[in-house]
């Protein structure tokens, strides 16, 4: 019997690496790709070193699939990642949003033009170095995700967009092994990754500059504005407002004799709104583009944890529907720094319910 094909995503990363070796030990035949997205606009140089884009990551990745014998490639996703990841980065940020690359990655890149690439080739999965649990729950008749064996590397946040016919084809067998017991597996297999940091930021801004990045991608100076308090009084002068986030309190550039937060982002007004310590919370939420998991839609209100960016403590809150592809959020205690253009993620234990995107 012919064994069933797998291509997994390979960053030239421990995770991935071990991923692959797991994948190969369970009896499927393994093809490493990398996958080529950064423009080549960017300057090859400009990539971050060690992240998932950079040549060194190829070259690592190649390494790998070598000494585990398995085909490997390198395969252009060019076009949709920059349409996809990099313009709506950069548009976000000019909404006065705060964007989510890697989820917009996972969504347009790994999960669905990987995922039909495979289709195409008579692959029957797709895998990744990813710390979280695929599984079929038979009294449901769907596919579940759950968190990860090691809560602090739990990925499962960057997951809810998901659906079903592409759960069906993902296999993510790191989910029941934690950070060490994964480097271990490398050591022990002779990998060069072994011991290889993991990557940071987002890999195709260079030294974090988010701002520089977006005027030099668009030809065009952010454009200067108006510090405002919460009641519209202006407080000073802003130096554009893909500067700002909400809930940023370092590098305003102005200084008040007290902590001052940005606590929105008016990109019609082309005004940041700064308020004093207390005024960076909020107790609601409304998300809209939903997805969910264990079911299709939201019929009645829910009671989950939910966790508004990917570093952010769950916090205890009910979910209910709200119209067409939107829920509303209420949180029991008020949550720091609810940020526009950031995901919500709502889980039930350690089942991922679903997300969406915070308006």
């Amino acid at each position: 019997m012919a064994k069933e094909k797998v291509i997994i995503g390979m960053s030239g990363g421990v995770d991935s690496s071990v991923a692959a070796a797991l994948l190969l030990e369970q009896g499927y035949d393994v093809i490493g790709v990398t996958m080529k997205i950064w423009p080549d606009s960017l300057g090859e140089d400009k990539i971050r070193e060690g992240g998932c884009c950079s040549l060194s990551a190829v070259d690592d990745a190649r390494r790998v699939a070598h000494r585990l014998g398995i085909p490997y490639y390198v395969m252009n996703f060019q076009e949709i990642f920059e349409k996809k990841v990099i313009d709506y980065f950069i548009e976000e940020y000019q909404r006065g949003r705060t964007p989510n690359p890697c989820i917009a990655c996972n969504k347009y890149v790994k999960f669905d033009a990987l995922l039909k690439k495979a289709v195409a080739m008579d692959v029957q999965y797709v895998a990744t170095g990813h710390y979280a649990r695929v599984i079929y729950d038979d009294n449901l008749g769907r596919f579940l995700i759950k968190k990860s064996a090691t809560a602090s590397k739990d990925q499962t946040y960057a997951l809810y967009n998901l659906t079903q016919e592409q759960l069906k084809h993902i296999l993510m067998p790191l989910g029941d092994y934690t950070k060490e017991e994964t480097r271990e597996i490398a050591r022990k297999l002779g990998l060069g990754v072994a011991s290889k940091p993991d990557s940071q930021e987002i890999c195709f801004v260079e030294d974090n500059d988010y701002a520089g990045f977006i005027e030099k991608r668009t030809g065009r100076k952010a454009e200067k504005g108006f510090f405002v308090d919460v009641d519209g009084n202006i407080l000073g002068e802003h130096k554009g407002i893909i500067h700002y986030t909400v809930g940023q309190r370092k590098g305003l550039g102005i200084a008040f004799g007290k902590p001052m937060y940005v606590v929105a982002v008016d990109a019609q007004k082309n005004q940041v709104v700064l308020g004093e310590e207390g005024q960076q919370y909020r107790s609601t939420l409304i998300a809209s583009n939903i997805n969910f998991i264990p079911f299709d839609r939201l019929e009645r209100e829910m009671e989950v944890t939910a966790k508004i960016r990917y570093s952010a403590k769950e916090a205890e809150a009910v979910i209910s529907p709200e119209g067409e592809d939107r829920v509303l959020v209420r949180f029991k205690t008020p949550q720091r720094a609810v940020t526009p253009g950031q995901a919500v993620v709502f889980y039930d234990g350690d089942v991922l319910v679903g997300g969406g995107t915070i308006e």
